[in-house]
């Protein structure tokens, strides 16, 4: 998509500006290269992930409202080459087919998220009940369980319905908050004695940023300065009042968790000397994780922030902050409403110091005065905003040790994607960038860091917001071309599936031979993919040449037998 080039000459045009301004930067000096050989301790969890509108289909079935990725797909020249996840995996249709996948890796638990408008399709409980759409997350949920997996539910991953945008504005409105508590109290009393870990939100720094900032993402708003900061304000609040309310009247019964996932990136300073730089990096975490963090943590807003969106605010000629304030009373209600802290991480930024005059407008990204720059020996086999540096997450890890109290942490993502236009099951980067990551993890969890739990992101290729299906993070390939979206196997499921068996890196001869083995099963199933269009032009002709062919016949066979009759006549 155009914005996204022009994005990427921008990012390319400020790196080399850095690279000419200081030719003597190293950007070798942060690679940590040593690898860490040893297991996870016991109980550790594996799993993989998903959300319900990259994978369901089903868009209007079974009495599903619309949310609002169903109309913002909809609409014209949002996604790339107008795609839509209208039938995306039919995972609606797949539940038995995906957990056998599973259950063959030994996953320990399964992250998936429950699409808000297909149990409540105007979003409001007293409304109406989709007892189909009831029936099946009950039957998914079952089944994980029949195998032995554990449910790690989302009640939101950006799916809201549409009717609520529509009257109330979406996350503007402080009425989302107890409309989110009536769907979430709904999830805990049907699902509740069988799920025991809750995830309120996933990743809200996109649902606001992307969906109310800059309108990539649905519902497509531009209120640039003021909306992301509104719909974070309300998602927070949202969130606490989810928790206490699992907290007063479920979590006796049910003996469960109730947490959130937020995304984090981790910020590098480019001058481990500067000062400038360091304090610019710490903005950076700050402004991205500690934005949600701090609240439910600390009680409030990371002081950095609400520093500079008040100084902004004020040169702009503002009576008050673009920050939302929470009230004492808020803050403390905020304060300790987090079980445990999902982490979703995939990458990595190193950060400098850069001043946005004021008169330049506002904007959540000129607040943070800094400029995010990369190493372009950073491997980037897919997404233009995904490059693997592994060391940043054990840094990360250890900052929110540090940061929040030595938290319960879940990895609830962390994966590559891939942009390929011929199909490649030997994703060999894929497993380089798992054992990297996973191996940096492990580092962090023998510091003492409280990781409990990672999950692989994701499961299957899928729909992937406003890049449709260009880009590819699933450990399944999915040919969405054919009829039933067949699945197959990369390279990545088998050595995924040696770690999970190993719990770890057990010793280097061992792990030496998984990435060649798993590279061996994948040849095959090339194979075996590359044959499939054949197939699938075969099922073309019987269904379609084949029957039109015969039509045809029996009509030339009528027309020359009525010839025949007038001849006779």
């Amino acid at each position: 998509m155009l914005q996204h080039s022009v994005l990427r000459i921008c990012h390319i045009l400020l790196l080399a500006m850095c690279i000419f301004a200081s030719e003597d930067f190293d950007w070798t000096k942060n690679k940590m290269g040593s690898f860490q050989y040893g297991t996870f301790p016991s109980g550790f969890s594996w799993g993989a992930g998903s959300s319900a509108y990259q994978t369901e289909g089903a868009w209007d079935k079974d009495g599903k409202g619309k949310s609002i990725w169903d109309v913002f797909s909809h609409k014209r020249g949002k996604i790339h080459l107008n795609d839509t996840g209208d039938s995306s995996c039919e995972g609606y249709y797949k539940i038995k087919d995906d957990i056998a996948l599973m259950k063959d890796m030994n996953l320990n638990h399964y992250l998936f998220s429950i699409s808000w408008p297909r149990i409540l399709p105007s979003g409001i409980k007293n409304d109406y009940i989709n007892e189909k759409g009831i029936e099946h997350y009950d039957n998914l949920i079952n089944m994980l369980l029949e195998n032995r997996m554990t449910p790690i539910v989302t009640l939101y991953h950006w799916d809201l319905p549409q009717v609520l945008e529509e009257k109330y504005g979406g996350w503007q409105n402080a009425s989302m908050v107890n409309f989110f508590d009536d769907f979430a109290n709904l999830c805990f009393e049907r699902f509740g004695n069988r799920v025991k870990y809750w995830i309120t939100f996933n990743n809200p720094w996109s649902v606001a940023v992307e969906g109310y900032e800059t309108g990539e993402h649905a519902p497509g708003l531009k209120m640039r300065g003021t909306g992301a900061y509104n719909a974070a304000h309300n998602i927070i609040k949202a969130h606490a009042k989810v928790w206490h309310t699992y907290d007063a009247q479920w979590r006796n019964k049910q003996k469960g968790m109730v947490g959130i996932s937020l995304s984090a990136d981790w910020g590098e300073p480019v001058d481990i000397s500067n000062q400038r730089d360091i304090e610019a990096a710490e903005r950076y975490v700050q402004f991205y994780l500690g934005w949600f963090a701090t609240p439910l943590f600390h009680g409030d807003y990371p002081q950095i922030m609400k520093d500079y969106i008040g100084k902004k605010s004020a040169q702009q000629g503002l009576s008050s902050s673009r920050l939302p304030t929470f009230n004492p009373h808020e803050k403390s209600y905020i304060r300790g409403t987090c079980d445990f802290l999902g982490i979703s991480h995939f990458t990595t930024r190193y950060i400098t110091q850069k001043n946005f005059p004021s008169n330049r407008g506002n904007s959540y990204f000129t607040d943070r005065d800094l400029a995010e720059l990369v190493d372009p020996q950073w491997p980037d086999p897919g997404s233009e905003w995904l490059y693997s540096v592994p060391w940043g997450f054990r840094r990360l890890l250890s900052f929110v040790k540090t940061q929040y109290g030595d938290p319960i942490i879940y990895i609830t993502g962390n994966g590559v994607s891939e942009k390929t236009i011929c199909t490649e099951l030997c994703d060999d980067w894929r497993m380089q960038y798992l054992r990297d990551y996973i191996n940096e993890m492990l580092k962090a969890v023998k510091d003492g860091v409280n990781v409990k739990g990672y999950t692989a992101w994701s499961l299957l290729d899928k729909f992937e917001w406003d890049e449709g299906y260009s880009e590819r993070f699933g450990l399944f390939y999915v040919d969405f071309d054919s009829k039933n979206k067949q699945r197959y196997p990369k390279a990545s499921v088998q050595y995924y599936k040696r770690i999970i068996s190993s719990n770890g890196f057990p010793n280097q001869r061992e792990i030496e031979s998984w990435k060649r083995k798993a590279l061996e099963t994948c040849t095959s199933s090339n194979q075996l993919l590359a044959a499939d269009p054949l197939i699938r032009h075969m099922e073309m002709v019987t269904e379609i040449v084949v029957p039109t062919v015969c039509t045809l016949c029996i009509l030339l066979s009528a027309v020359f037998l009525m010839f025949l009759l007038r001849a006779r006549i």
